[in-house]
Parts: C-alpha cells; structure tokens; sequence
C-alpha cells in the first residue's frame, strides 16, 4: 500500500496499540483532540470491527486530510494508523482505498 491520498471527500484514521503501548496511545489520543477539531472515537481497549487490535479513530474529511495526515506521520511514534475512506462500500474502504501509515495491521474483513 502507499501513502495515503485525498481522493475522497471522507475519511477515517484508525491507531492501533496493546496493552503494553495504551498510556501513549492514549495521550497521543489526548493530543490529537488537543489540536484539532475532529470527532475522535472510543479507546476501544479490544478489537472493534474489523481491526483486530485494540484502537481508536478520527473521522475526518477531505479538508482536513493534509494536516491530519503531515500530523499523524510527525506524531504517531510507532503506532500503525490505517487511514481509508468513507465510501458507503465497507469491503472496499478497507482494501481498495485503504493506506497505512507505518506497519500495516491484519483486518478481519470477513466482517463484511
């Protein structure tokens, strides 16, 4: 996969942690409502979904894409954040038009 692109008009982030990781995730969860004005989801503290690691998640659109993104690159550590679009077309969101930021993660996509 490459670098994400905007190429949509709405998008969701996700960040992935475990245990051993969710004290920084959680405060770069604190720092990401801190700087932006975006709906942040639940610190789901097990696998939500499709995402079979623990996460969270920004919804965010089209205008907020390339400081979001510059953001969450420059701040992530070494957080995985699959970054995919809101198509309406759940399978293809999370294949098709789905990007990563750092290690990609496994998704269960048998969900959809």
């Amino acid at each position: 996969m490459s670098f994400p692109k905007n190429i949509h008009q709405d998008y969701h982030a996700h960040i992935y942690f475990n245990q051993n990781t969710s004290a920084s995730a959680k405060a770069l969860r604190e720092n990401v409502q801190e700087t932006f004005s975006l709906p942040v989801g639940n610190f789901n503290e097990k696998p939500v979904g499709p995402h079979t690691m623990w996460s969270f998640s920004i919804t965010f659109t089209a205008n907020d894409f390339d400081a979001l993104i510059a953001w969450l690159e420059e701040n992530r550590g070494s957080f995985s954040v699959l970054v995919h679009a809101l198509t309406g077309d759940d399978h293809k969101d999370h294949t098709d038009y789905a990007y990563w930021l750092g290690e990609s993660v496994e998704l269960d996509l048998s969900r959809f």
